[in-house]
C-alpha cells in the first residue's frame, strides 16, 4: 500500500510521548550508545518516521554533525537529490580535503552542473561520497539521519551503499528508515541492510496493542470512545496509528457512532489507500470481495455457496494485486490488511451490502453466523428475525462469546416490535448484561442508560440500574445517586429490592467501609430474594455475606458459605467473583490450605475462561497468583499477575486491585522499583475512588514494597496507615492483608521495638484465636528481631529457626527463605556467635538464604543475601561493656561507623534509610555519653582488650 503526502506524521515528535515503543527504544539507544548503527523498517503509516525522528533527535546532541535526508517517490526519477540533501551545506568544508578529481566529481553531482553520471564518473563520485564522510568524521562524530529508504533516486542509493560498506571503524552512525511489507516474516529490508554500515541493527516497528491505540487515540484529542470502539479501530486498523488515527478521526467528526457489530466508518482518506487496486478487478471479482469483506471466516467453499461460481479465480486475481493474502495451510481468505476489507464493505451501497448477507445466510453453516447475516439483509423489524437472533445470542453465550451475544442481543432488539415480549428493552439489557460479562463496562452502562432514558416497567428499571452500578466497578461514589432512584423504581417489590440491597451492602464496603453494615445488607438481601425465589441473587447475597464474615473473623462464616453452596446451584453464579466457589476459596487460603486453595481457584478460572466472564477471570488470575506466592513461587506468581495486570489494562476493570497485587509479585520475584511505582498507582486510585477497602490493601503493597526497597521509615509510614484503616473497617482476621509482621520488622528497623511488640500481640491474639498458623509463625519471625534488638540474641536465634521451620512445614516458601535471611543476618552480627563467625558474613552465615530465595525465584531477596555474602567482614565489634546498653541495630551501626563507612554506606548495607541510621546513631551517642562518630572509635579503642 502506498501512502499519500498528505499523511505526513507529525513533525518534532518527543521520545516520551511515542507510544508503545520501549522495547523498540531500548534496543535502539543501545546500539546508537555503543557506536553502531541501527535501520528501523514496517509497513506504511507504522510510525517509522515518528520512532526515527525522536531517535535522531536524542542521538543529535552527541554527534558533531548531523546529515539528513528524506525521499518522496515524486521524486525519487531525480539523480544525486538524496546526496545533495546529505552533503549540499557541508560540502564547502570539507571540499578542500578532497583529491582534485573527487571534488568536481561530487561537486558536478550535487550542482547538476557539467552532467555528472554514474557511468562517466562512478569511481571519482564512489570515493569522494567515502572521502566526504572520513573528513567530516575526522572533526568528530557524524551521524547520518535517512527516511524512506525505498525511495531513495538509484544515484543516491547506491553511492550511500558504497560509502556505508567501508565506514567501518569511523565514528559515523546511520539512522535509517525503510518502508517493508505489512507481514512480519517478510525479509524485503535485507538488501537495505546489506548497503547499511557493518553491524546494522534492523528493527521491526510492530503495530500497536490495543491499550496502545486507546493510549493514542486520547493523547490526540479522540477521547470519549468506548473500549468496543477503541476495540473494533484497533482491529480494524491492525495496530496502524496512521489507520488508527484517521478512524478516530472519522470517528469525532462523524455525527452518529456505529452499534457494535456495525462496521466504523472508514474516511474517504483511507479508502483511497486501499481501493484503487480495486480498478484493476472485474465487477465480479469485486463482488466476490465483498461477499468474502461481509463474512466473519471467509473460504473458498463459503463464497461458492454463497453464489460466487468462480471464487478461486477471483480471489487468486486480487492476491496478484494485493488485496489478498490466501492462507497455505488453511482454505481460509484473509486480506492483506484489515482495512483493505474495512474500506471495501464501507465502500458498497446498502443494497449490495444486503444483497452479499443475504447470500451468506443461506450458505453460512454455523447458526450465529447465520443469524447475524439473516439481520443484516433485513430492514426493518421483523419477529422471526428476533427470535433467530435471541436464540443465536443465547448459544454465543453458552459457548463463551458474551462480546459476540452483544452484537447480536442489539440486532434482536432493533428487529423487535414494540409489542412483543421479550421486548426491544429487554433484549437491550439482556445485550448490557453481556456486555458486563465480556468486560465492556462502558457499553453496558451506555445501553442501560438508553434503557433508562424510555423504560417505565419497574423490573426494567431497576435491572438496568443495577447495570449501571456494577459497571462502576470500584468507583461507586461516581453513581451514588443511583441509589434512592432504585430503591423507588423497586417499591414495595422483594425480588427487586433484593437486587437493590444486594447492591447497597457493596456500597457500604466500598464508600463507607462498614463491614458490619455490608454484611447486614447481604444477608437482608439474602432474605429478600428467597421469599421471592430468585436464587441467582440469594446466592450472590449469601456468597458476599460469607466474604464479610470471613474478614470480620465472625464465627458464622463457614455455615454461611455452606449455606451458598447447597444446592440447587446457578452455574454462573457458582462461578462468578462474588459467588459462594471465590468465598469458599478465601476461607480456604486464609486457612493455609494453599493446595486446596490453588485445586479451586484453577478450577473457577477454567470455568470462568470458557465462558468468557472477564472480570471474574481477572479475580481469579490475581487469585491464583495470591496462591502461588503463598507457596513460594515467585516467578509463576510474577507470570499470573503481570498478565491480569494486562488483561485489566485492556477492559479497565479492576486496575487498582490489580497493580496492588502486581505491586506484591513484583516485590517478590521481579523488579522493585516496578513494585513500588504499581503500589503507588493503585493507593492514588483507591483514594481517588473513595475505595477504603481496596486503599488498605494498597498501603500494605506499598509498605511492604518500600520495606524490600530497605526504606523502613517510608514502610512504617504506610503500615501503620493500614493498621489505622483496618481497624476503623472491622478487618479483624490479619489472614487477610499478611502486613503485619512487616509492619513489625520495619518497626525493629527504625528502633521503635516497642511499638513492634505491641503490633505482634494484639495481632497474635486475633491470629491464635482464628488459628491461622502461617500468620503466627511470621509474628515469631518479627517478634525474634524485636528480642534481638533487646540483646537477647539466643532466644531470638532459637525463635527464628523455629519460625522457619514452621513455615517451610506450612508451604510457606518465600516467608521460610525470609525467616532464614533474619536468622543469618543476626548470626552475622552476634557478639555471642564466636571469633570464627562473629562479625563475619559470608557463605557460612547466607548460603541457605540464598538457596531458599533461589528455589523461590524471590529475585530482590536473592540480590539482598547475594549482597550480603559478598561485604567484607566488619570491623571488630564494640567491646561488651558497651554492647551492653545497646540494642541490636544499633550494635551494627556503631560497627560499620568502626569500618569508616558512611550513613548513606550504612543504610546500604543494612537495608535501612539514611534517617533511621541518622536517629539510630543519636541514640548511640546518648546511650554511651558521647557526642561524635569519632567518639564511637575512641571509646571501643579504649575498651577493647590488649
Amino acid at each position: 500500500m502506498t501512502v499519500r503526502g498528505d499523511f505526513r506524521e507529525p513533525a518534532r515528535p518527543r521520545p516520551d510521548l511515542v507510544i508503545g515503543r520501549e522495547e523498540l527504544f531500548a534496543a535502539a539507544r543501545g546500539q546508537l550508545s555503543g557506536g553502531g548503527s541501527v535501520l528501523v523498517h514496517g509497513p506504511a503509516g507504522i510510525g517509522k518516521s515518528t520512532v526515527l525522528r525522536a531517535l535522531a533527535a536524542e542521538c543529535a546532541e552527541s554527534a558533531r554533525t548531523v546529515l539528513r535526508c528524506s525521499a518522496t517517490e515524486s521524486e525519487s526519477h531525480l539523480p544525486f537529490l538524496a546526496l545533495a540533501d546529505l552533503l549540499g551545506l557541508v560540502v564547502d568544508e570539507i571540499a578542500d580535503r578532497l583529491p582534485a578529481p573527487q571534488r568536481t566529481a561530487l561537486e558536478s553531482a550535487l550542482t547538476g552542473r557539467g552532467e555528472s553520471t554514474l557511468q562517466r564518473d562512478g569511481l571519482a563520485l564512489r570515493l569522494a561520497v567515502l572521502s566526504a564522510f572520513r573528513a567530516l568524521a575526522a572533526r568528530g562524530p557524524v551521524l547520518i539521519v535517512a527516511d524512506d529508504l525505498q525511495w531513495l533516486d538509484p544515484a543516491s542509493a547506491e553511492l550511500l551503499g558504497f560509502a556505508a560498506r567501508r565506514l567501518g571503524g569511523t565514528p559515523v552512525r546511520m539512522l535509517c528508515a525503510v518502508r517493508t511489507e505489512t507481514e512480519p516474516q517478510a525479509q524485503d529490508h535485507d538488501r537495505y541492510l546489506r548497503a547499511s554500515v557493518p553491524e546494522t541493527l534492523a528493527l521491526r516497528v510492530a503495530p500497536l496493542t490495543r491499550t496502545q491505540v486507546a493510549a493514542l487515540l486520547v493523547q490526540r484529542g479522540y477521547t470519549g470512545l468506548s473500549r468496543s470502539t477503541v476495540r473494533d479501530i484497533h482491529r480494524t486498523s491492525g495496530g496502524n496509528p496512521l489507520f488508527a488515527l484517521e478512524l478516530g478521526r472519522a470517528l469525532a467528526e462523524s455525527p452518529t457512532r456505529p452499534s457494535p457489530g456495525e462496521p466504523l466508518p472508514v474516511p474517504t482518506s483511507l479508502r483511497a489507500l486501499v481501493l484503487s487496486r480495486l480498478d484493476m478487478l472485474s465487477a465480479e471479482a469485486r463482488r466476490t470481495l465483498l461477499v468474502a469483506s461481509a463474512g466473519a471466516r471467509p473460504t473458498l467453499s463459503l463464497l461458492r455457496a454463497a453464489g460466487r461460481e468462480n471464487a478461486e479465480a477471483e480471489t487468486a486475481s486480487a492476491a496478484a494485486l494485493g488485496l489478498l493474502a490466501t492462507e497455505r495451510e488453511t482454505p481460509g481468505i484473509r486480506f492483506a490488511h484489515p482495512l483493505v476489507s474495512a474500506a471495501l464493505y464501507a465502500e458498497a451501497d446498502p443494497q449490495e451490502r444486503r444483497a452479499a448477507h443475504a447470500a451468506l445466510s443461506h450458505a453460512a453453516s454455523d447458526p450465529i453466523e447465520r443469524a447475524r447475516h439473516l439481520a443484516l439483509a433485513t430492514t426493518g423489524t421483523d419477529p422471526a428475525v428476533a427470535a433467530r437472533l435471541g436464540e443465536a445470542a443465547a448459544v454465543a453465550r453458552d459457548r463463551g462469546a458474551p462480546s459476540v451475544a452483544v452484537g447480536l442481543g442489539l440486532l434482536a432488539a432493533r428487529h423487535t416490535p414494540a409489542d412483543t415480549r421479550p421486548g426491544p428493552d429487554e433484549r437491550r439489557l439482556q445485550a448490557a448484561e453481556d456486555a458486563l460479562t465480556a468486560g465492556e463496562t462502558d457499553l453496558a452502562r451506555d445501553i442501560a442508560r438508553q434503557v433508562l432514558s424510555r423504560a417505565t416497567a419497574p423490573a426494567e428499571r431497576v435491572r438496568a440500574w443495577m447495570v449501571v452500578v456494577d459497571s462502576a466497578g470500584q468507583a461507586m461514589a461516581e453513581i451514588d445517586a443511583v441509589f434512592p432512584q432504585a430503591l423507588a423504581d423497586a417499591g414495595d417489590d422483594p425480588g427487586l429490592v433484593a437486587l437493590v440491597r444486594y447492591q447497597l451492602g457493596w456500597r457500604a464496603l466500598l464508600m463507607d467501609g462498614e463491614m458490619t453494615k455490608a454484611r447486614e445488607e447481604a444477608a437482608r438481601s439474602a432474605r429478600l430474594a428467597a421469599r421471592a425465589g430468585d436464587r441467582r441473587t440469594e446466592l450472590l447475597a449469601l456468597g458476599f455475606q460469607a466474604q464479610m464474615e470471613t474478614l470480620m473473623g465472625h464465627p458464622d462464616a463457614p455455615s454461611t458459605i455452606q449455606r451458598a453452596m447447597r444446592e440447587p446451584q446457578d452455574p454462573r453464579v457458582a462461578c462468578d467473583h462474588n459467588g459462594a466457589g471465590a468465598a469458599r476459596f478465601r476461607w480456604l487460603i486464609m486457612g493455609d490450605r494453599l493446595a486446596e486453595a490453588r485445586t479451586a481457584i484453577t478450577a473457577l478460572l477454567r470455568e470462568v475462561q470458557r465462558r468468557g466472564m472477564v472480570e471474574s477471570e481477572l479475580h481469579f488470575l490475581r487469585g491464583l497468583a495470591e496462591t502461588e506466592l503463598r507457596s513460594g513461587h515467585c516467578g509463576r506468581a510474577l507470570d499470573l499477575a503481570r498478565e491480569s495486570l494486562r488483561l485489566a489494562r485492556d477492559t479497565g476493570i479492576g486496575e487498582a486491585a490489580t497493580a496492588m497485587f502486581t505491586s506484591l509479585a513484583e516485590a517478590a520475584g521481579g523488579d522493585v522499583d516496578r513494585a513500588l511505582s504499581l503500589a503507588h498507582e493503585a493507593v492514588d486510585r483507591a483514594e481517588e475512588d473513595g475505595d477504603m477497602v481496596y486503599l488498605s490493601r494498597a498501603l500494605g503493597a506499598l509498605g511492604h514494597a518500600q520495606l524490600v526497597a530497605g526504606d523502613a521509615s517510608a514502610a512504617v509510614h504506610s503500615l501503620r496507615r493500614v493498621r489505622e484503616l483496618e481497624e476503623s473497617l472491622g478487618v479483624i482476621d490479619p489472614a487477610r492483608g499478611r502486613w503485619h509482621g512487616d509492619l513489625a520488622e520495619a518497626l525493629v528497623r527504625i528502633g521503635e521495638t516497642a511499638e513492634a511488640q505491641d503490633v505482634i500481640d494484639v495481632t497474635r491474639r486475633r491470629a491464635l484465636r482464628l488459628e491461622r498458623e502461617s500468620v503466627l509463625a511470621v509474628l515469631d519471625r518479627a517478634e525474634a528481631l524485636v528480642r534481638a534488638a533487646r540483646g537477647e540474641q539466643g532466644p531470638a536465634e532459637r525463635q527464628l529457626a523455629s519460625a522457619q521451620d514452621r513455615l517451610g512445614k506450612l508451604g510457606y516458601g518465600l516467608e521460610e527463605a525470609r525467616a532464614a535471611y533474619a536468622l543469618a543476618g543476626l548470626r552475622t552480627f552476634s557478639p555471642a556467635a564466636g571469633s570464627a563467625r562473629a562479625g563475619t558474613p559470608g557463605p557460612t552465615s547466607y548460603d541457605e538464604a540464598a538457596r531458599l530465595f533461589r528455589r523461590c525465584r524471590a529475585l530482590p531477596w536473592l540480590r539482598q543475601a547475594e549482597a550480603a555474602a559478598a561485604r567484607p567482614p566488619a570491623a571488630p565489634p564494640l567491646a561488651p561493656a558497651a554492647l551492653d546498653t545497646l540494642a541490636a541495630t544499633e550494635r551494627q551501626v556503631a560497627a560499620l561507623v568502626m569500618e569508616g563507612a558512611t550513613n548513606r554506606e550504612i543504610a546500604g548495607r543494612l537495608f535501612i534509610s539514611v534517617k533511621t541510621v541518622e536517629a539510630t546513631l543519636t541514640r548511640v551517642y546518648r546511650k554511651l555519653g558521647i557526642r561524635s562518630r569519632v567518639d564511637i572509635v575512641r571509646l571501643a579503642a579504649e575498651r577493647r582488650p590488649d
